[in-house]
């Protein structure tokens, strides 16, 4: 890369040292949200939402579960003072929730936000102003004090206007930029308008640390969280709030390492929808904490649903691998990870757990309304035995001996590989029919009946070129008895024959399903499965497709001087 020279780090390490947060292992309990969809999210997007679309996305976000949702810049344009305006006017705002509204530090915009808030049940009012370093000089040109002087004056403006106005307000202050801001001097700025405000435990002031542009590692901005907390005037009455953007794709780290610090409260979006890289993601960050087992008191038990509506609204895409609301999240194409998870499923089953611990599924997808059939398990030529063995045991009730598992994988795999795409469960199981089930070319099983002699005594009735023949087999069962048939009389040469049955339900329709093996004299194994009402006839079906299929591959030729014509 060229130019690496012109870079440099543009944060500030606190002054003393602010390591506390690294002694703790996750975080314990949820902090506040406050959704900041509809003003950081909706200015970011390519058409910003209409009237309705906003009034819609406010319902979602109350049934997500938001108590705290940034509902806009009142005093930026008529859309967004209208849309506070219905929301009080129509007594839309649940009880138990605050809205909240942002305002830079000057009259007319702090008397605007005040006349769109009359008559509000609950408001939080967020005054904001820049302090970095590269916006003191480059952009307004001003000196520290005059920085603060700023705040000052929209601190005081804030107290004047609430006082005239009916509604109940709490004041949010936010040292914009505060990643870039000498560290001295944000402390300085924010215990200024604290001094101003005046917080008490009932009515407490939220000082807000947003990362508006990451800047640093982590770890960095944990330390800058810690350091403000520890000497913040008033902090027992201060609710100390993060609002991490992610412009170093670190968004979901350092609200996590930042709550580790001692915030309280975390404003962000749903998916990360933000101005130029995003905010932090709700989503993810409040799905981390309850993999952990920590309610996050915010439900995405539904997260396919809120995402659609999502798209719907903002007209932005969530990516196929987005954390948790991706399509392809909880999926696995890899033959290892599905032999893996359909192993973690089973033993799941098999007894009572009482923690999730499934191999390469951080959380039960079926918790945020995920099913298994279509979205853990999905079949490319990547895939594994495992995998598509677990498909078809879920979807058709299949359960292959593992050995044939095996077989048809490859199968699987290889129609994959020919058609460059994925194979949908209809699709496997079209193969595993076509390959396996009732084959009856060139043998063709009719029918069989006991006799009564000893040993399992059988007459079997074969279809050979058109023309149909009985045999009378001996063996220690029926099925050993017509397999007899196949390797004395007709002379058909295989050994060490696999056999597994059990009962199948598919639709309204009962059948046993019989699965066998049989190995031919080079070694290698041809497998065949039965269908049928009764369990005896289908085990018969299964040997004659397993005995097919060899017969088939290899040519074979059958003694007695039938000329099989007809194969396959």
């Amino acid at each position: 890369m060229r130019n690496v020279e012109k870079y440099s780090r543009g944060y500030f390490i606190p002054p003393v040292k602010s390591l506390k947060w690294t002694e703790k292992e996750y975080i314990t309990e949820a902090p506040t949200w406050c959704s900041v969809d509809l003003r950081d999210g909706n200015q970011a997007l390519v058409v910003p939402m209409s009237l309705e679309e906003k009034l819609e996305y406010f319902q979602l976000l109350l049934e997500v579960g938001f108590k705290e949702i940034e509902v806009g810049f009142p005093a930026a344009s008529e859309t967004e003072f209208q849309f506070l305006r219905t929301l009080i006017e129509q007594d839309l705002i649940p009880e138990d929730v605050t809205v909240q509204v942002l305002t830079q530090s000057r009259e007319a915009i702090i008397k605007k936000t005040f006349e769109a808030l009359e008559g509000v049940n609950k408001a939080v009012v967020h005054l904001y102003n820049s302090t970095s370093v590269a916006q003191r000089e480059q952009v307004f040109k001003k000196s520290n004090e005059e920085i603060i002087n700023i705040a000052v004056t929209g601190a005081k403006l804030l107290k004047k206007y609430a006082a005239e106005t009916q509604g109940n307000f709490q004041f949010q202050y936010s040292p914009e930029s505060f990643t870039g801001t000498e560290m001295e001097f944000a402390l300085e700025v924010c215990n200024t308008v604290l001094d101003i405000w005046q917080p008490t435990a009932d009515n407490k002031v939220i000082i807000n640390l947003p990362a508006t542009v990451s800047m640093s590692m982590p770890h960095v901005y944990a330390s800058q969280i810690e350091f403000m907390g520890d000497h913040l005037n008033y902090r027992d009455n201060v609710i100390l709030s993060l609002h991490p953007h992610n412009d170093r794709g670190t968004g979901v780290a350092d609200a996590e390492l930042g709550l580790l610090a001692g915030a309280q409260r975390v404003e962000g979006t749903l998916f990360g929808n933000g101005e130029r890289t995003g905010n932090v993601d709700i989503v993810t960050l409040a799905l981390n904490m309850y993999s952990h087992g920590v309610n996050p008191y915010l439900n995405f038990e539904n997260i396919r649903e809120i995402r659609e509506k999502y798209e719907e609204l903002t007209k932005m895409n969530v990516h196929e691998r987005h954390p948790y609301g991706g399509d392809l999240v909880f999926t696995a194409f890899s033959g290892s990870h599905q032999d893996a998870i359909a192993k973690g499923m089973k033993w799941r089953e098999d007894e009572e757990r009482q923690y999730w611990t499934v191999p390469y599924l951080l959380i039960d997808p079926k918790d945020i309304g995920r099913e298994y059939e279509g979205d853990i398990i999905r079949i490319n030529s990547q895939s594994g035995k495992g995998g598509i063995g677990y498909l078809l045991q879920q979807h058709y009730g299949l359960d292959m001996p593992a050995k044939m598992r095996e077989n048809f994988g490859y199968k699987v795999k290889d129609e994959s590989d020919k058609m460059h795409k994925e194979i949908m469960p209809n699709e496997i199981y079209d193969i595993f029919n076509k390959e396996y089930v009732n084959i009856s070319a060139p043998l063709a099983f009719n029918n069989y009946r006991p006799t009564q002699g000893d040993h399992y005594e059988t007459i079997v009735s074969i279809r050979i070129d058109n023309e149909v023949h009985e045999f009378t087999g001996v063996g220690n069962g029926r099925l050993d008895a017509i397999s007899n048939v196949l390797q004395t009389q007709l002379e058909i040469q295989y050994k060490d024959l696999v056999y597994k049955e059990h009962a199948l339900e598919i639709g309204s329709k009962s059948n046993a399903v019989s699965y066998v093996g049989i190995t031919a004299i080079d070694g290698t194994v041809y497998w065949g499965c039965g269908i049928d009402p009764d369990i005896m006839t289908s085990s018969v079906k299964a040997l004659f497709s397993a005995v097919n299929n060899m017969v088939t591959t290899l040519n074979a030729p059958i003694g007695k001087g039938f000329s099989l014509n007809k194969r396959r």
